[in-house]
């Protein structure tokens, strides 16, 4: 019966053609690696090799043996990674997300009710969070709406508002409310990594122009000494001091103000707690 570490051998005599040069990569004697070649052979039952003088090339036959062994060699290695990915999504929690925010409370929420599990979380798109947990493909999704599937429930979680903060001296900064479209034409300074409100100001806003920054230093420091504007929300909590030489004007869109929903299947029960208490927090 041929064994992986055979096939591997076999493969990498295909690809560098001497029996010399293949032991020395794979660090073993050239008898060693004859009489493994010779036992392939024989396991398969049928010629795959013309020997010379000095040397041994793949015939025809061996060729193809060579084709199967990569398929198989592949084939193991998918299992493996199969495995333990499966072994993985056993033990943890993955949160799908449509904007940063409902991460900062619920992940430590779920790290302190389930401690023996490993917690994980990415930025994904509106649909793709719909459809990922309706599949089973993510435990829990965050949604700025609710939605109604039989198989899913859905739960309000916490509100988010969103400002846009100026320079006390922008001509924007004697406005006490603004809508995105007020705001269109206005250059602005924005994260990146910030989920659904990253499309909602480039379709609100299509005659501005953002400066989008993926390091935070930089966009601490932009907002302390630029007079471009820029957002936060009643969440994000770290940016007051930040801020605070800017005025903070609320946006007044519909879709600026939204409420998440977290969601998750049915069956799953334990996930009810966590809703309760990100709801309380969200009272606070």
């Amino acid at each position: 019966m041929l064994n992986l570490s055979e096939l591997e051998q076999l493969t990498a005599f295909a690809d560098l053609g001497t029996l010399s040069k293949t032991a020395e990569e794979l660090h073993i004697s050239q008898p060693t690696l004859t009489r493994t070649m010779k036992q392939i052979e024989e396991a398969f039952g049928v010629p795959l090799f013309e020997r010379g003088k000095n040397r041994i090339y793949l015939n025809e036959t061996g060729l193809k043996a060579v084709e199967y062994a990569r398929k198989l060699l592949y084939d193991a290695e998918n299992a493996v990674r199969q495995v333990q990915t499966f072994h993985a999504r056993l033990h943890t929690i993955l949160v799908e997300s449509c904007a940063p925010a409902p991460l900062w409370t619920l992940l430590p929420l779920l790290s302190e009710n389930f401690p023996e599990q490993t917690i994980s979380s990415r930025l994904v798109e509106i649909p793709s969070v719909i459809e990922d947990v309706t599949a089973g493909k993510c435990e829990i999704g965050i949604l700025p709406f609710p939605i109604n599937e039989n198989t899913v429930a859905c739960r309000p979680i916490i509100r988010e508002e969103l400002f846009v903060c100026v320079p006390k001296e922008h001509e924007l900064a004697k406005k006490q409310k603004l809508t995105l479209s007020a705001l269109n034409g206005f250059n602005c300074l924005l994260r990146s990594e910030i989920g659904f409100w990253n499309e909602l100001c480039r379709e609100k806003m299509p005659a501005s122009r953002f400066l989008v920054q993926t390091d935070e230093f930089a966009f601490e420091e932009l907002a302390r000494e630029s007079s471009l504007p820029c957002f936060t929300t009643n969440l994000a909590e770290n940016m007051y001091d930040i801020l605070e030489e800017r005025k903070r004007i609320p946006v007044m869109d519909k879709e600026a103000n939204v409420t998440y929903h977290m969601i998750y299947k049915k069956q799953k029960k334990e996930y009810h707690t966590i809703e309760e208490q990100l709801r309380k927090k969200d009272r606070q």
